[in-house]
């Protein structure tokens, strides 16, 4: 939500859908998310097996649409302050903001 705020006062609009189970993963609101013409996906998790990996499994199939996927990026867990973690992973509102810009121009 932040994320959509920082975008908003930059004159850009987002949709915000919050996904909160993988099985069975909800086909409708990712194609209708499709819609937009980019997605990224955020989460506090592993990139790769995740919910970006769900997301892009729907829309290669059903509707190929640019994103991208903000997250762990393969690599090792750290331990700490949770804001400290968020910077460290790029999982900050603003990193989400700057994955949507960067997306929405491919």
């Amino acid at each position: 939500l932040k994320a959509a705020e920082i975008l908003k006062n930059e004159g850009l609009d987002a949709m915000v859908v919050n996904i909160s189970t993988l099985k069975p993963i909800d086909e409708d609101i990712i194609l209708d998310a499709a819609k937009c013409k980019a997605i990224v996906t955020a989460e506090e998790h592993s990139v790769i097996g995740g919910l970006g990996s769900a997301v892009a499994e729907v829309l290669s199939e059903k509707m190929p649409t640019p994103m991208y996927r903000v997250g762990i990026r393969d690599q090792f867990g750290q331990s700490g302050k949770p804001e400290e973690l968020l910077k460290l992973y790029h999982l900050t509102a603003q990193d989400i903001a700057e994955a949507a810009k960067m997306v929405k121009n491919r």
